[in-house]
């Protein structure tokens, strides 16, 4: 059975960094496109970034610039740094992947993590 597992939330003053982390368990091929998405209270899950296996990264306009997604394939985790963070990017962040082309269309993610809280103050 296929897991993501996330970690590295927590809570920080705006302007501050984290870093998340995403292991995947029970794929021994890699995925393909690998991804962050978020939720905040009240609102829509959104895309925030991603990357395919050869490391061609897709960000959303509200996160260029400040965050930077990588993996390590051959240990399939999935890393998400977080720079100059504002109370906006508070959310739950969730690790997603898919085994398909085309990592900036946010629907085709299919396998999901639980996701972990990130809390940026003011």
């Amino acid at each position: 059975q296929v897991q993501l597992v996330e970690s590295g939330g927590g809570s920080v003053q705006a302007g501050g960094s984290l870093s998340l982390s995403c292991a995947a368990y029970g794929y021994d091929y890699g995925f393909y496109c690998m991804g962050w998405f978020r939720q905040a209270s009240g609102k829509e899950r959104e895309g925030v970034a991603g990357i395919d296996i050869y490391g061609t990264t897709t960000y959303a306009d509200s996160v260029k610039g400040r965050f930077t997604i990588s993996r390590d394939s051959a240990k399939n985790i999935l890393y998400l740094q977080m720079n100059n963070l504002k109370p906006d990017d508070t959310a739950m962040y969730y690790c997603a992947a898919h085994g398909r082309a085309s990592c900036s269309v946010w629907s085709k993610y299919n396998v999901w993590g639980q996701g972990t809280q990130v809390t940026v103050s003011s």
